[in-house]
């Protein structure tokens, strides 16, 4: 990818817990998700930044990578800021919501 692509941010807006779904149907795990809420990474280039859950990051890449090269207006209109994305991460007991936007 180019340096001459745009920095993007990626914050960590809302973390989900859902105990009766990870009751019924997960095996228990001892180790969940460290990211809290308000946290922010930065990918340069269209990058994975260090320290995202890549699980997070595969739900997110090709947002990610089409906003770094100046791309918006997903899905026609659908953020206020057309230069943004609201991402979830695909986890379906603790799912984490991240809000992408360029930064200039």
């Amino acid at each position: 990818m180019s340096n001459f692509l745009k920095k993007v941010r990626i914050t960590v807006i809302r973390k989900a817990c859902y105990a009766d779904l990870s009751a019924r149907y997960e095996n228990p795990i001892e180790h969940t998700c460290d990211l809290c809420e308000g946290q922010v990474f930065i990918s340069e280039d269209g990058r994975c930044p260090e320290g995202l859950c890549e699980s997070a990051w595969q739900s997110m890449r090709s947002f990610v990578e089409a906003l770094s090269r100046g791309e918006g207006n997903f899905y026609d209109g659908w953020m206020q800021n057309p230069y943004s994305a609201m991402i979830s991460c695909n986890d379906g007991f603790r799912p984490v919501s991240f809000y992408l936007e360029t930064v200039e």
